[in-house]
């Protein structure tokens, strides 16, 4: 599996792949409205529209899926039917957070309709985190449709890597002597059992009679 940035003439199978899965997790989970809306034309017009900032995953000669990435938004995940539970859309998603982060952004966002359960699953099992619900603007040639969704965030900062502690020989200037090994301090000599010790004599302490 490799991933590339889609090209115009990739426009068509985008449009296909987002036309044949858009249904899967939407009907039943948004306004009716936005149902009419999503015609076989809306998904050719957007796909034109938005396949600059489209990545595709590629098996063989077989697009598999792909990525829309706008900012700090990553709009679209999409598996062909023939490619789902293959790790494709793993594969997208962590490209798409690659992405995100190289943008200079260091959190990652996405909504997902609250009733597409197999999303929602997905998006947690990679960290993503539920903040909370806002009306998500559907974008549309007539303007947005508003929709209620999960805004799901995940942050995608470079972690610094630990600095490692410096050896003895880093830390001494340069021309300078090193220091001599240390020693181990050796234990305190340990008292005989036989050696006698004289009492200590208190005052007011006698021996005792024998």
């Amino acid at each position: 599996m490799t991933v590339r940035p889609a090209e115009p003439s990739d426009a068509a199978v985008v449009a296909e792949i987002w036309r044949s899965g858009w249904p899967d997790g939407h009907l039943g989970n948004v306004p009716d409205k936005l149902v009419e809306l999503r015609t076989p034309e809306d998904f050719d017009r957007r796909a034109v529209e938005g396949i600059g900032r489209t990545t595709l995953a590629v098996v063989g000669d077989d697009v598999a899926g792909f990525v829309m990435v706008s900012g700090d938004e990553i709009e679209q995940v999409y598996v062909s039917a023939g490619h789902r539970g293959s790790g494709v859309a793993g594969v997208l998603l962590t490209e798409a957070e690659r992405q995100v982060r190289a943008g200079g952004h260091d959190t990652a966002w996405l909504a997902v309709v609250a009733g597409n359960a197999r999303a929602r699953r997905f998006y947690e099992r990679s960290g993503w985190v539920d903040d909370g619900t806002f009306d998500y603007p559907a974008p549309h040639v007539a303007g947005p449709s508003p929709v209620p969704c999960p805004r799901n965030v995940k942050p995608v900062e470079a972690r610094a890597a630990r600095p490692s502690r410096p050896s003895r020989a880093a830390v001494l200037a340069p021309g300078s002597r090193s220091p001599p090994p240390r020693r181990r301090a050796e234990p305190p000599p340990m008292s005989s059992p036989w050696r006698s010790h004289a009492p200590v004599r208190r005052p007011g302490w006698r021996p005792c009679a024998r």
